[in-house]
């Protein structure tokens, strides 16, 4: 799947699966524009692929906004920006939630708008693909923010594709199991914490940031055209038992 001459916005791009995702799509051809809150790993970005960056915090609406004209019309678009705050349900804050669901969920859905607003103005066509996770689907302690921002996405990943479809710009979703980005590798270095959730992997390991990128690449290549409104489980199985 080669993407030469089509350009792609990527959210959370300096970290993770986002980063993944953009040295992923420049290797096969795409011109980033990659969107960020740091600007040091944009630049350390920048200087290994090329393309554009744009430094701006998802958790500001307007700045959002504003990130998203600068970027420009593009091919496709990936949601990858996400954040978490754990928290019980008995003690969810509002500072809480309104970071996890302002990044999560409310960012994305202006991307997708912004997006979606310009490629109709271009005459149509293109694709998005939103990066959710199991934890929309299974209650996991602490994650109750998460968890409804995540299944909010997916919903939202449905109405997209809906409303998106006759302008003939496909939406689909990706929900990853844990995914060892440098981050997760330190938090389930532990066996008697990631053992438990181990042995529901049918697999028998966690997804790598490549396992993510990979399969949104394939959601947004010419081989899944009549692929939209699907959300699909980067899980090793995991939902499957």
């Amino acid at each position: 799947m080669q993407f030469s001459g089509k350009s792609v916005i990527i959210t959370g791009a300096g970290k993770g699966i986002g980063r993944a995702c953009a040295q992923l799509m420049a290797a096969r051809g795409a011109d980033v524009i990659a969107l960020s809150r740091t600007k040091s790993d944009l630049d350390s970005l920048r200087d290994e692929i090329g393309g554009r960056s744009i430094a701006v915090d998802l958790a500001d609406p307007n700045a959002t906004r504003v990130a998203m004209a600068e970027a420009g019309t593009a091919d496709f678009l990936i949601n990858s920006a996400g954040t978490n705050v754990l928290e019980s349900s008995f003690d969810m804050t509002d500072t809480g939630y309104e970071k996890v669901m302002g990044i999560n969920l409310r960012a994305a859905l202006i991307t997708c708008q912004a997006f979606g607003r310009a490629r109709v103005a271009a005459g149509g066509g293109g694709a998005i693909v939103n990066i959710t996770s199991i934890a929309g689907h299974r209650g996991f302690t602490e994650h109750l923010c998460y968890a409804a921002s995540k299944a909010g996405l997916e919903g939202a990943t449905r109405v997209l594709a809906k409303e998106f479809g006759p302008h003939s710009i496909r939406v689909n979703a990706v929900a990853p199991t844990i995914t060892l980005t440098e981050l997760a590798v330190a938090a389930w270095s532990d066996p008697t914490k990631s053992e438990p959730m181990m042995v529901r992997h049918p697999l028998g390991r966690f997804a790598e940031v490549d396992d993510v990128a990979k399969t949104i690449a394939m959601l947004l290549s010419p081989d899944t055209a009549m692929v939209t409104g699907a959300v699909v489980n980067v899980d090793g199985g995991f939902l499957a038992v």
